[in-house]
């Protein structure tokens, strides 16, 4: 008997067949304690790019993932990466009780997650996360469970806004952490991510980071050379042959600039 055709989650037969696989070996693993399994990112609010996009899943279970558990899955999410992806990273799946997904607002929970640069590990999630929490409820794909509605409480513009500015804050430090000097991508991942900082301030809303970007270069026209090179940085991102240290000064200054922008902004109370 032939296998049924995976469904039609995405514009993407081969993302939507990768699917279908992962949410079959997830089930396997959890059975009934998963509640839902969610798809958001660049696949469901625009300009997913096959070959280099991240893939964003949460999964919503009844309670926190055991010990076992956590080592199958594990196992499950490297085979997968091999399997799939060719070995490259770009797979990002939170797990998530749904107890804690009711009460992130008032307390920080612990969350399994494997993400792009980082092993399959067990970190606490709180109010940091409304914004994923934002996407998903807004724009998630339900490839299992009740609809994202149905189990994430609503998020106000106001509460949205808050978060933004709390997070764009804190990029004063991180991009002097990390990778951003060494790693051109890493340093266009900090660009984009500013450029989407801004537009969701302005608009109280999320957008993909290429459409803050294109956003961005007409709102900020001094600095569109620099974010149309964190664009096509983001594209070549497996080009090593680069002297990222040359580009990190001006990264620097446009983070800084971003940040300065929105805290003078929030603090006028416009």
């Amino acid at each position: 008997m032939s296998r049924p055709k995976p469904m039609q989650w995405t514009q993407y037969p081969d993302i939507n067949e990768l699917l279908d696989d992962l949410l079959g070996q997830i089930r396997s693993i959890l059975g009934e304690k998963l509640v839902g399994l969610y798809l958001y990112g660049s696949l469901v609010t625009g300009d997913f790019d096959i070959g280099a996009s991240d893939i964003d899943l949460l999964a919503v279970t009844s309670s926190d993932i055991d010990g076992g558990e956590f080592d199958r899955l594990d196992k499950m999410h490297q085979d997968f990466i091999l399997r799939y992806m060719q070995g490259e990273d770009r797979l990002e799946i939170a797990y998530i009780s749904l107890g804690a997904l009711k009460m992130y607002k008032q307390r920080s929970s612990n969350i399994a997650i494997i993400s792009p640069g980082e092993p399959f590990h067990v970190k606490e999630a709180g109010k940091d996360w409304a914004i994923n929490w934002y996407v998903v409820r807004e724009k998630g794909i339900s490839l299992y469970g009740p609809s994202p509605k149905e189990i994430i409480d609503p998020i106000t513009r106001e509460e949205f806004i808050e978060i933004v500015v709390r997070q764009t804050m804190e990029w004063r430090d991180w991009i002097e952490q990390g990778d951003h000097k060494s790693w051109r991508p890493s340093q266009a991942y900090a660009i984009l991510t500013m450029c989407r900082a801004l537009y969701a301030y302005r608009h109280g809303e999320q957008a993909s980071k290429k459409q803050a970007a294109l956003w961005a270069k007409r709102e900020l026209p001094e600095w569109s050379t620099l974010i149309n090179n964190a664009l096509l940085w983001r594209e070549a991102w497996r080009d090593e042959d680069v002297d990222a240290e040359a580009t990190f000064p001006e990264t620097v200054r446009f983070v800084h600039y971003v940040v300065d922008r929105i805290a003078q902004s929030h603090g006028s109370g416009n």
